[in-house]
């Protein structure tokens, strides 16, 4: 088990903690790791979007002229593409992107993420997170103490409405209940803060 340092939200460190080998220490499995982050993205496409071909446009099938003798080409419909007003080739239609992925492939491939991320040193320990003001000011402090660079993904077990006002404002930082948590957030944020709280929720959630 590795053993990690615990701070409090003024950089200060206040303790240790062991963090168990069979979650934070998975080996690195990119394919599985890209496989997670397409099944999410595929995932939050609403697959709405909808136009209209050019047999469901409002109009009729009647020639706009001649075959033969105008000088123009050849037409059989004003509903044809070619017409402002008219059907849309191979027209959208909503359809169904969502992907499936099995439950201990997801498991695996978060763990492998936050394994790596540790790896990489951008993971830090908190003692806990919280707020007494929901203040934007109290947010940015935090992030000031620990002089992040890059994005920043809480991960929490509790986000109650003071910390989520506090933290609103700020673009860099994200705010996420354990029990939530998925790669895509992992590998697309730069800096990963886990409270001591968020630790035992995926202890209990992922441990076998």
């Amino acid at each position: 088990m590795a053993k990690v340092k615990v701070f409090n939200m003024q950089a200060q460190e206040v303790g240790s903690t062991t963090l168990p080998d069979e979650l934070f220490a998975v080996e690195y499995n990119e394919p599985l790791i890209h496989e997670a982050v397409v099944a999410y993205n595929a995932n939050q496409r609403q697959g709405t979007k909808s136009t209209l071909t050019r047999s469901e446009v409002r109009g009729h099938a009647k020639k706009p002229y001649r075959q033969k003798g105008t000088g123009h080409a050849r037409q059989g419909s004003t509903k044809g593409p070619q017409y402002t007003g008219g059907g849309i080739v191979f027209a959208p239609k909503p359809r169904d992107f969502s992907k499936k992925m099995n439950k201990q492939a997801r498991r695996k491939a978060l763990l492998s993420a936050l394994s790596q991320k540790i790896r990489q040193n951008e993971v830090v320990i908190l003692d806990n997170f919280a707020f007494e003001n929901a203040k934007t000011k109290e947010a940015k402090a935090f992030i000031d103490a620990f002089k992040f660079q890059g994005s920043i993904l809480v991960v929490n077990d509790n986000n109650d409405e003071k910390i989520m006002k506090a933290t609103a404002n700020l673009a860099s930082l994200e705010v996420e209940k354990a029990d939530n948590l998925n790669v895509y957030e992992v590998v697309a944020t730069k800096n990963v803060v886990l409270t001591q709280s968020a630790i035992k929720s995926i202890k209990e959630a992922y441990a076998e």
